[in-house]
């Protein structure tokens, strides 16, 4: 399969995941390409890929609206170890569903477990990243990075 077949399936694979975990209505932006290292500013959760595609995927958001989508899912806001616990799960989930959907396309890939970043952070070195913003309705706003290594 080739790279740009891949990479599309990748951003379906995104799409169908995130509206599969998040039960609200969802709205995504147009991808684009990053040619700069990203900026994450509050909290976000990094999850590996391994398999035909190599590189990380990145949800990014604020605590605030981390902490909105655990009051939609589960009737509770979060906060402290809690919220970050989510936030763990929550990129978890996603990765998974995202697994699952490219597998059936045909691209073997898996996840390694879920690491929450806090803070403003710089990510650099990647080969190509595609970045795709969407509004969880009555949450809040997300991006998502997924970076390929080469």
């Amino acid at each position: 399969m080739s790279t740009s077949k891949v990479v599309t399936e990748l951003l379906n694979g995104m799409v169908h995941s995130i509206r599969k975990v998040m039960p609200v209505h969802i709205e995504h932006s147009n991808p684009s390409v990053l040619t700069k290292p990203y900026e994450q500013e509050q909290i976000a959760v990094l999850i590996g890929m391994t398999g035909q595609l190599k590189g990380n995927i990145l949800i990014d958001g604020e605590k605030q609206h981390f902490s909105s989508l655990g009051n939609t899912m589960y009737g509770m806001y979060l906060e402290d170890d809690m919220l970050i616990s989510f936030i763990g799960e929550i990129g978890n989930m996603i990765a998974g569903n995202l697994t699952t959907y490219i597998s059936s396309e045909g691209v073997e890939m898996d996840i390694t477990p879920p690491s929450v970043m806090s803070g403003s952070t710089t990510l650099h070195n990647y080969a190509q990243a595609i970045h795709l913003p969407f509004k969880a309705e009555g949450v809040g706003n997300f991006s998502i990075l997924v970076s390929i290594q080469q």
